[in-house]
């Protein structure tokens, strides 16, 4: 499992201990600058309700416009494009008078862990500590939690 946190700061000494002290402190450990930045890849994400436009509709738009894929979710649709095409596919579904849930772009793990019900909700304390820290910015981690097990933890 791997966590990729982006931090701005003005004491690194500082925010460098604050950061491994909430890892260790939930089973974790800080690892080199970087040393995971290769599991993850920078993309735009774009979400979209369902009931704002089928998915044959969307693809088709969204592929033109340079999206690199269209996903299905439970309620949505996310589109996801490279950093470079985010504002033409933006615009694009935008300019068609469909509302965005949310646009940005991150980090998007290329391979995901499944966890079970008890590492769940450790990963989910250690996620909520590290962005709860005032100098960190984003938080992107490579975890999937089933639906069922996140039902019971909320």
């Amino acid at each position: 499992m791997a966590l990729l946190v982006e931090v701005l700061t003005d004491n690194k000494n500082r925010t460098v201990a604050e950061i491994r002290h909430i890892l260790s402190k939930h089973g974790g450990n800080l690892g080199e600058n970087g040393c995971v930045a290769w599991m993850f890849d920078k993309k735009g994400s774009l979400l979209v309700n369902k009931n704002d436009i089928g998915e044959d509709a969307l693809m088709e738009l969204a592929l033109e416009a340079g999206a690199d894929d269209v996903r299905e979710e439970e309620h949505e649709f996310e589109v996801i494009t490279n950093p470079g095409a985010f504002e033409a596919v933006r615009r694009a579904i935008e300019q068609r008078g469909i509302k965005l849930l949310s646009a940005s772009i991150g980090m998007i793990p290329q391979n995901t862990v499944q966890l079970e019900a008890g590492k769940a909700e450790q990963m989910l304390k250690l996620m909520e500590k590290l962005e709860d820290n005032d100098d960190v910015q984003n938080v992107y981690a490579n975890f999937d939690i089933p639906d069922e097990i996140m039902e019971k933890l909320s």
